[in-house]
């Protein structure tokens, strides 16, 4: 039986590769978003719906000092597909 409150090995790919959809950091990835700011969103409350649940996840991935779980899922290459979409900040 698995925890829905632990993300599975798809949650996680599917994490690394969301990107914020609005303000000043949109186009970042959420696992590089700065910790600040993610703090900021725990303090204030996170938004309903997936992204929050994901913000969450990366709140408690950085305050927990987690962040290089995620350094060999970032430099994989994105699919040709998602080459080009959206905005093309690099983190």
């Amino acid at each position: 039986m698995t925890n829905p409150l632990i993300p599975g090995h798809q949650a996680l790919l599917e994490l690394v590769e969301a990107r914020m959809p609005f303000g000043k950091h949109q186009g970042l990835r959420l696992i590089d978003l700065p910790e600040p700011y993610v703090v900021w969103f725990a303090r204030q409350g996170f938004p309903d719906g997936k992204l929050g649940q994901m913000l969450g996840i990366v709140y408690e991935i950085k305050v927990n000092g987690l962040e290089p779980l995620f350094d060999p899922l970032r430099k994989q290459e994105l699919p040709s597909s998602e080459k080009g979409r959206g905005n093309n900040r690099e983190p």
